[in-house]
């Protein structure tokens, strides 16, 4: 017997996957009792043995009629979820579609979601947050209404699921700075994030940035191994310490100007304000970032975008690439910079 992945297909919260009965899937027989059936898949090596014995604690392992593999791969999220609940009313309040101003889906399946979060939008959090531009509504209005945009994006990817009729508990994988923009990759299942999260352990998952910077590097291509740690005299900022985490960033020039230069920046790690440390301390900040010396008045945040996302589908094992455009304040920026105004 052979499991036909390719062919698999969702009904509902199970996952339906046909057998042949060619191959080798070693023990594998249709109609077995899920205790048999939870020890042949471990057997096979395909999927987490978290995930299926969590699948086995709850009823989700099964044969159909017709003998197929039936596999509860996706449950709905607690309605009772505090993250749930704020969706649900933000969703209420907005007419109950995912409004066309909110984070932008660069990649929608079953499995997983690519949204582009907006600078000044958290991925999660709570209270009161920061407010993307543009943006259709405060948190919440002196009348105590519920918010009509989401706070986080972690809020808009549950109202993304809801809107849909389909309230998978969709959880980041990675995450950015507050006002950094860029894509942010979410997980809508247990298996799917298992797998990225364990991709992301294997530096499996290829995020490359682009950024505005004071000054033009030297060498124009270089690679910045220093250590990150937490800044004792200020509790917001890292700094390069002896004492911190392994720090790896690769960086290249792509435009050089008179005082400022474009970068295109890949990581090997993902410490806390990686690129804008690493930039800092190798005498290039970057522009707007006043934490870390770069205030310009040219731009009112750090001047930091994720160009792109590559990353294995975590079921099909197709490589996913997935680029966001350049938002619209970074676009001004590099014309500024292009035309020569200070």
């Amino acid at each position: 017997m052979e499991l036909m992945m390719e062919s698999a297909y969702r009904r509902g919260e199970w996952l339906h996957v046909p057998v042949s009965p060619d191959g080798d899937a070693g023990e594998l027989r249709a109609g077995s009792h899920a205790h048999e059936t939870r020890l042949q898949l471990l057997a096979l090596g395909l999927w987490p043995a978290k995930w299926i014995n969590s699948l086995f604690s709850t009823g989700g392992i099964g044969w159909t009629p017709d003998g197929e593999l039936r596999l509860r791969a996706f449950p709905a999220a607690e309605a009772a979820d505090p993250l749930q609940r704020r969706a649900a009313a933000v969703l209420a309040a907005s007419g109950g579609a995912y409004a066309p101003d909110w984070p932008e889906v660069l990649h929608e399946d079953d499995w997983c979601l690519v949204l582009n979060k907006p600078a000044g939008m958290p991925v999660h959090g709570s209270g009161e947050a920061p407010r993307p531009a543009g943006s259709r509504a405060s948190r919440s209005d002196a009348a105590g209404k519920a918010p009509a945009c989401p706070a986080t994006l972690d809020e808009a990817a549950a109202c993304r699921c809801l809107a849909a009729g389909d309230p998978l508990p969709a959880r980041h994988i990675h995450r950015i700075d507050d006002d950094t923009s860029g894509p942010v990759l979410y997980a809508k299942n247990d298996l799917a994030q298992q797998v990225l999260d364990a991709a992301m352990r294997e530096k499996a998952i290829g995020r490359q940035y682009w950024a505005a910077v004071h000054g033009a590097p030297n060498p124009p291509e270089g690679k910045i191994d220093q250590p990150i740690g937490k800044d004792r005299h200020h509790p917001s900022r890292r700094r390069v310490s002896p004492g911190g985490d392994r720090a790896v960033t690769f960086y290249t020039v792509l435009e050089a100007w008179r005082s400022a230069a474009l970068v295109q920046l890949a990581l090997e790690t993902g410490r806390t304000h990686q690129i804008r440390v690493h930039m800092s301390h190798i005498g290039h900040p970057l522009l707007g970032d006043g934490l870390y010396g770069g205030a310009s008045p040219l731009l009112g945040r750090q001047a930091l975008h994720g160009r792109r996302l590559r990353f294995r589908h975590p079921w099909t094992g197709s490589d996913m690439e997935i680029e966001a455009a350049l938002p619209a304040d970074m676009e001004r920026l590099l014309a500024r910079l292009r035309a020569g105004k200070p």
